[in-house]
């Protein structure tokens, strides 16, 4: 077990976590691994410390899709076999759990870490919840914008990005309502549940497909979530109007989490 690490240190365990996977390392098992071996070190130096590794060693580490580390002497040479995600719970076991175990906000910055650090939807992503904005329906549990990056060479417009997390499985269509309510002012809307029953989830995955919002499912265990996306968010255009609306509401209510994403 090794003992409370550095910045530096987190980096030279990350590499070498990555260079012992040539298939490939998604970022929530790397970060899993780093924690697991030193327990010590809090799980917010290692996330941070280990973000972007690509970019501070590109010699060592290529990221050949969203979310996927993987040696750069093997990228070149077998096809991509990411290591293996968490065993899932069945459906069954956890349907209807979440009111008795666990608060939303419980998952609020799992979402959030996954959504910026694993399929790389957002540059940053803050978690908002309840009615800071004056109203539920207008509230995103989690707000991201993707921007561009001084390493991008093109520049695009930024865009926001917002989530609706539920713990009941028993709400989808309640999730759904809040997450189309989103579009008004967001490019991409997603839906974080957890894992339901068949006829739900298909139910569930068929709304999203026909009105573009992102679907994701996970297992309630804070540890361990398992993160699984069945439905990829599509761009839309926002009505300007509302993105406007939402940026001054937030500004005037929430003003750290304005300049977070914004400033």
């Amino acid at each position: 077990m090794l003992p409370k690490l550095t910045k530096n240190g987190v980096r030279q365990q990350a590499l070498e976590v990555v260079a012992a996977h040539p298939g490939g390392i998604r970022w929530a098992e790397l970060i899993r691994i780093i924690q697991d071996g030193s327990p010590e070190t809090p799980r917010g130096t290692i996330r941070g410390s280990a973000r972007n590794l690509d970019q501070h060693y590109p010699d060592k580490v290529v990221r050949p899709e969203r979310g996927l580390y993987r040696p750069v002497h093997a990228a070149q040479q077998d096809p991509v076999q990411p290591a293996s995600e968490p065993v899932r719970k069945d459906a069954s076991a956890i349907a209807g759990e979440g009111p008795k175990q666990f608060r939303e906000g419980d998952f609020y910055d799992a979402v959030a870490e996954w959504l910026r650090d694993d399929i790389n939807e957002v540059t940053e992503a803050v978690a908002l919840g309840g009615a800071v904005l004056g109203g539920k329906w207008g509230t995103p549990d989690i707000v991201g914008v993707y921007r561009p990056t001084a390493a991008d060479i093109v520049k695009f417009q930024l865009e926001i990005v917002s989530v609706e997390v539920k713990i009941d499985a028993r709400q989808p269509i309640v999730a759904f309502g809040q997450a189309i309510s989103y579009r008004l002012f967001s490019a991409k809307t997603y839906i974080a549940m957890p894992r339901m029953n068949e006829a739900d989830k298909e139910r569930l995955e068929a709304l999203c497909l026909l009105f573009g919002v992102g679907l994701v499912l996970f297992d309630l265990d804070i540890s361990a979530p398992a993160f699984e996306i069945r439905v990829r968010a599509q761009r839309h255009v926002p009505d300007m109007f509302y993105v406007n609306t939402f940026a001054e509401q937030l500004k005037q209510s929430a003003r750290p989490t304005f300049n977070a994403l914004f400033g």
